[in-house]
């Protein structure tokens, strides 16, 4: 297992009552001293203060039970400092920003220099609603992008798979830890995913302990989604107030989706929906692409017509960003 004694240090911190995300960005770079590490803590923290040999004692803890637990399924962790560290696109606030994460594969998958794009859509997507997502997917895999979804069932699966199936790279983000897989149906998808070449990333260790608890892992997974992509896009969802609309009674309409293409909003990064109006207008599993499209004007829009020239551009748009970004730094270095 490939971890850093600074990624040790990041965990420990986190496991302080109080200290989160936002506290860790605020005050650390990462590969801090352990003197400077105490003394930041101690005005932070209430109560009985701690000390280098605490902190010590807590960490060799932490390591121990780590490694034991994730021997067999787990390649590593990095932490905020580390070199192979991912960092996030957009423009995200401190609470936000992600500072570590578990991951299994190719690590180097969620490098900022990467094409990353996000495909993900419902849970029980209808009529061709996959057969066009495996379009649209196999499309970005053959211009060179690592496709990025959820695992979750329906759409998310769709992306993975079809990755795999057009020889592409695939990233699964999870709401679990590596030694029990969400959902536990698309275990063997997971496993897949790994077997070529591809990855599973987390941020938790541990299972989650309440319903609420889980809920809450999914919207930060669906956060992770937007983060780790250049360009998300939607294949198909329910919009929040689609029961209404449709009068679709005692039936539970899934909100990942719309979540993640909210952070995608909050954080600026690029969004598309999947979408054709002469057939999709009057299926509630494209309420959301709507919405986008009514909220978004310049939103891009794939359909079954354009979309061999609109995801070669999309993936242009991408590379460009991502000189101009290179170019600025250099110049600045």
């Amino acid at each position: 297992m490939k971890y850093t004694q600074n990624s040790i240090n990041i965990l420990t911190i986190k496991s302080f009552k109080g200290i989160g995300n936002a506290w860790i960005i605020k005050n650390l770079k990462g590969n801090e001293s352990i003197n400077t590490i105490i003394s930041l803590l101690n005005k932070s923290i209430k109560g009985e203060p701690t000390t280098v040999e605490k902190f010590e004692r807590l960490k060799n803890d932490f390591e121990e039970k780590l490694v034991k637990r994730f021997e067999n399924c787990c390649d590593g962790f990095v932490a905020l400092g580390d070199e192979n560290f991912p960092k996030y696109r957009g423009n995200v606030k401190e609470s936000e920003q992600p500072v570590f994460l578990y991951y299994k594969g190719n690590i180097n998958l969620l490098d900022n220099n990467n094409k990353n794009i996000s495909v993900i859509g419902l849970l029980n997507p209808q009529g061709n609603i996959e057969e066009r997502e495996r379009k649209i997917v196999e499309e970005f895999t053959r211009n060179g992008a690592t496709i990025v979804s959820g695992l979750a069932l329906g759409c998310d699966s769709i992306s993975h798979d079809q990755a795999l199936e057009s020889n592409g790279n695939t990233i699964a983000i999870l709401p679990s830890p590596l030694n029990n897989i969400l959902p536990a149906r698309n275990k063997s998808l997971a496993h897949k995913i790994i077997d070529e070449g591809g990855l599973l990333v987390t941020e938790y260790g541990n299972d989650f302990k309440s319903a609420m608890e889980l809920s809450n892992r999914y919207k930060e997974r669906d956060r992770l989604q937007a983060l780790f992509c250049d360009t998300i896009v939607l294949a198909a969802s329910y919009a929040k107030d689609s029961s209404e609309r449709w009068n679709i009674i005692g039936k539970k309409l899934d909100s990942g989706a719309r979540l993640a293409m909210g952070y995608a909003k909050d954080y600026s990064i690029p969004r598309a929906v999947m979408y054709d109006e002469e057939i999709d207008k009057d299926n509630p599993m494209f309420d959301l692409n709507r919405d986008i499209i009514e909220e978004q004007k310049t939103i891009i829009t794939i359909s079954q017509e354009n979309y061999k020239e609109v995801i070669p551009n999309i993936i242009q748009n991408i590379c460009s960003v991502k000189y101009l970004v290179k170019t600025e730094k250099t110049l600045f270095d």
